[in-house]
């Protein structure tokens, strides 16, 4: 296993009020993207993260190194949909690598576009050893290990495939209603996290990208009537259990050679670009569930903005009281760019903002 790339340049004492890596100490990233949505890569500058596992060090930078996420995340280096990952030492054995996700609200469980991406990046920047065809990169997350699998052509890394931690249907067909009264119905699935996931028409809307100021006003409200009328709970761990966001889909449950459509909106109001990999996760293990999809079948998931995953059951297993899934889901990364980031004294600003 390689170093994990160097980050204890930025000062932080959690004693004093937080502190910014100035010009000669910056934080630097790479950029990526898988599908249109953004993944900024720490590779130096971070303080070291503590902690015996990776739950608690997400715990730590939570509570500690907020302001840190603020600066990488928001304006006027990020935007609202910014998305970042910081790698960690891991704490399982078998694990390459190890890695916190970071938004525009705080610190999610997993992230498949991320993965994806960090596939292509831990090979290409030595993290591990290519292997051709095809190079397995295994990484720690907070819902646990993620198997990955990276294609390998002529020193070239490409598509990626990822094995996902065991996901499952939480609730089925779930009837609520939303804060003006409408009533409508959702299922809750885990794919890493938890997702309501139902379909758009039940409010006569399609995904498009017209769409999406309605489609994300609509998914915070079902955000709200779902928190406000089940309790959601995870076997391994209680910092597992909270609903990360919504799914509203096309519908198309049922399986086929032809894609299915959906938008995610997580966090706080944030929309995903690609098909978003634990959502994937998510609604395959409901369609599993559901007798509407068998081990093994592909299936194209599409975005709002037409990118395109592939995902399958690839197994069935437990999780706890519940039948899961196994799935595999597959996808593109292309790299974007690469900075430094500082402050400058006096920039009162230049904390990190955001506006919408």
């Amino acid at each position: 296993m390689a170093t994990m790339p160097h980050r204890n340049k930025a000062r932080h004492d959690s004693q004093n009020a937080p502190t910014f890596p100035d010009q000669s100490t910056p934080i630097e990233v790479i950029d990526m993207h898988t599908g249109g949505e953004p993944l900024r890569i720490i590779t130096s500058g971070y303080p070291a993260i503590p902690g015996e596992d990776i739950l608690a060090k997400r715990r730590y930078a939570r509570d500690h190194l907020d302001h840190l996420r603020r600066f990488l995340m928001f304006e006027p280096r990020g935007h609202y949909d910014m998305y970042g990952a910081i790698l960690v030492e891991p704490s399982l054995p078998e694990a390459d690598l190890a890695v916190l996700f970071i938004h525009n609200e705080g610190y999610s469980t997993m992230c498949g576009h991320a993965i994806l991406a960090l596939g292509r990046y831990a090979i290409d920047y030595g993290l591990v050893k290519a292997v051709e065809p095809v190079t397995p990169v295994n990484i720690e997350c907070p819902c646990g290990l993620v198997r990955a699998e990276v294609e390998v052509t002529n020193g070239k890394t490409g598509k990626v495939r990822f094995s996902s931690v065991p996901s499952f249907m939480f609730a089925s067909d779930l009837a609520l209603c939303l804060p003006d009264g409408r009533a409508f119905k959702t299922d809750i699935g885990y794919g890493g996290a938890f997702y309501a996931i139902l379909d758009a028409g039940q409010f006569g809307m399609a995904i498009t990208p017209d769409n999406v100021a309605r489609l994300t006003a609509l998914s915070e409200q079902i955000c709200q009537a779902v928190n406000d009328g089940i309790t959601l709970s995870h076997p391994d761990h209680d910092d597992l259990a909270f609903l990360y966001g919504a799914i509203l889909t096309d519908g198309r449950d049922a399986f086929s050679p032809e894609p299915t459509r959906n938008i995610c909106v997580f966090a706080k109001n944030q929309v995903d670009r690609s098909p978003t990999g634990s959502g994937v996760s998510a609604r395959l293990a409901i369609q599993h569930a559901k007798g509407l999809i068998k081990p093994g079948q592909p299936r194209p998931f599409e975005s709002v903005i037409g990118s395109g995953f592939e995902g399958s059951v690839a197994d069935v297993t437990n999780c706890g009281p519940h039948a899961a899934i196994i799935a595999s889901v597959s996808g593109k990364a292309h790299y974007s760019g690469k900075a430094s980031f500082w402050y400058e004294d006096g920039d009162d600003v230049g904390r990190g903002f955001i506006v919408r």
